[in-house]
């Protein structure tokens, strides 16, 4: 999948060549912890949010300012950090094919990391002199949290769809449409409500994917699933029959990637809404 998002994406990769360069500081704490930082931001990564938020304003011809590229290097920021938190939740060994923080070191010293890059986020968010977007960030970042929390009380517990739903949406959805609302916030043009859709619906679909093929996965001695870890997502909440909760999983999948398509439908034709459709189309393809 990942290739195929790198082909997607060639029609914005200047746009995004510039967020990974503002991804690019001094890490100033001890250089052990320093190097493996460092080099955990430059590994190969989809910058989805980046992505979908750039092909969204340049459908709608927006114009992008420097402000976009340190918002939107933020919004990385905040994920990698999420996801070295998760790294410590989960006991991951693995992330992007290099040794996890809290495997090398320990879960202290990464979940002061994870800290750490929220706080150079939050620096470059408030450089970017926007308090609107500031208001934003931070009801996500508590968001975020409220879905981790209630994740955590819910465990080896079979939970409804509509909680299903309103965990992923804070723990995934919230920072798609964050990223999209504040890029649109600074470039003084409407936000409508069609736009907080797309990014919301973009976000769940990309979510109850990830989801599924966990569930899907055959080799489980690579990594501890989310099942195993006590945590039952939409497969098993649909269904008792594990084949039969994968085929309505997919059916919810679908119904997200669809509602994302019809909140674009309004943008002209152009190269960048090809592209959104084309992202869309490969989410659907489990």
């Amino acid at each position: 999948m990942d290739k195929k998002i790198t082909a997607i994406a060639q029609v914005v990769n200047a746009d995004l060549e510039r967020v990974n360069a503002n991804l690019l500081f001094e890490v100033d704490l001890k250089p052990q912890l320093a190097n493996e930082i460092e080099q955990f931001l430059k590994a190969p990564s989809k910058r989805i949010r980046s992505l979908i938020t750039i092909l969204y304003l340049r459908a709608s011809k927006m114009y992008l300012l420097p402000a976009h590229y340190e918002l939107l290097a933020s919004v990385e920021l905040i994920h990698n950090a999420s996801l070295v938190h998760d790294d410590v939740i989960d006991e991951s060994k693995l992330r992007r094919s290099r040794q996890t923080l809290n495997d090398k070191f320990d879960n202290q010293l990464a979940v002061i990391s994870g800290d750490y890059l929220i706080g150079i986020a939050l620096e470059k968010l408030v450089k970017i002199g926007s308090l609107s977007v500031l208001d934003v960030f931070a009801k996500t970042l508590q968001n975020m949290c409220k879905g981790e929390v209630n994740q955590y009380f819910n465990r080896f517990k079979k939970t409804d769809l509509e909680s299903y739903i309103e965990k992923s949406t804070q723990k995934t959805a919230l920072l798609f449409e964050s990223a999209l609302k504040s890029a649109i916030l600074l470039a003084e043009e409407d936000y409508d409500e069609k736009t907080s859709e797309f990014a919301l619906n973009f976000g769940l679909a990309f979510q109850i994917r990830d989801d599924l093929l966990n569930v899907m996965k055959k080799d489980k001695s690579k990594a501890m699933t989310d099942v195993d870890d006590g945590i039952y997502n939409a497969p098993l909440i649909l269904s008792d029959d594990i084949n039969d909760g994968i085929e309505k999983t997919k059916d919810l999948l679908n119904n997200y990637v669809n509602c994302a398509k019809q909140c674009i439908q309004d943008l002209g034709d152009s190269p960048y809404k090809k592209a959104l459709i084309d992202l869309l189309e490969l989410i659907k393809n489990v």
